[in-house]
């Protein structure tokens, strides 16, 4: 079952095409993993999906929805953590969870009981009280995790959700990721550009450069297609070996996500 549909999706941005006419699926309780050098429309394509950024052309069908007709049907059925930090750094760790928790609808007689049980999974109960500013990357990090599951999401989207952090905080994240598709069904769909994360993590991948989806698979129908015997090979033969610059041509955060469910 297909929980993520994507036909022929494109995205302008004045002359520069930033995604160009790709289809794919995601299916239920997959680990989707988005997998692409800087600048390739990765972050486009994630927004494009939560109903952050319009598409120029092409479907998107999420849980069901239609991706640019039913946006409140879509964001109330996913969960989403953004690459750049967006929790607010004046309010606690449980008032940036307790904000989400009303925005997102879920029952006043449940709220204190998801907040704390989430906090506890993600092992920072005791800190619920302390203000976000005292957090470190990878405590902010964990809370936005916990934040994105409030609502007992379907789907939950990730985009390069370990850049910048230490290498426990990233085992720890993973995870946790991990457990919560395995035990929970949770279909999760994530983009990076690290091949150790996508190889150790992802149970199919999609590579993407320049806007186009060069190959997807598992990892094992993407070495035999390329005929190499490993990820980093199959993706430079792919992908060339260019260096890449990071280019932006977008820079909604969550904060643009919530005040468009207001």
């Amino acid at each position: 079952m297909s929980v993520i549909t994507v036909k022929n999706l494109t995205k302008k941005f004045k002359k520069f095409i930033a995604v160009d006419n790709i289809s794919f699926e995601v299916d239920k309780a997959d680990i989707f993993a988005f997998l692409g050098p800087n600048g390739a429309g990765k972050s486009t394509t994630i927004k494009m999906l939560t109903t952050v950024l319009a598409s120029s052309a092409g479907s998107m069908f999420v849980n069901g929805f239609d991706a640019s007709k039913e946006k409140d049907s879509v964001r109330r059925s996913i969960g989403v953590i953004f690459q750049d930090h967006s929790l607010d750094e004046d309010l606690t760790a449980y008032e940036n969870m307790y904000y989400h928790a009303v925005l997102y609808g879920v029952p006043k007689n449940e709220r204190k009981k998801r907040i704390e049980s989430l906090l506890t999974y993600v092992g920072l109960i005791d800190r619920k009280n302390d203000l976000i500013n005292k957090f470190s990357g990878g405590m902010k990090r964990r809370i936005e995790i916990a934040r994105g599951l409030i609502h007992s999401p379907e789907l939950l989207f990730l985009d390069e959700p370990t850049l910048g952090l230490d290498v426990q905080t990233r085992a720890f994240l993973w995870k946790h990721i991990k457990s919560i598709n395995r035990e929970e069904g949770i279909t999760i769909f994530f983009t990076t550009h690290n091949l150790d994360e996508a190889e150790k993590v992802a149970t199919k991948i999609a590579i993407i450069d320049k806007g186009k989806i060069l190959m997807q698979g598992t990892l094992k129908e993407i070495k035999e297609k390329t005929k190499t015997d490993s990820l980093e090979k199959a993706f430079l033969k792919l992908t060339g070996y260019d260096i890449r610059d990071q280019i932006s041509h977008t820079s909604s955060t969550m904060k643009t996500f919530a005040r468009s469910r207001r």
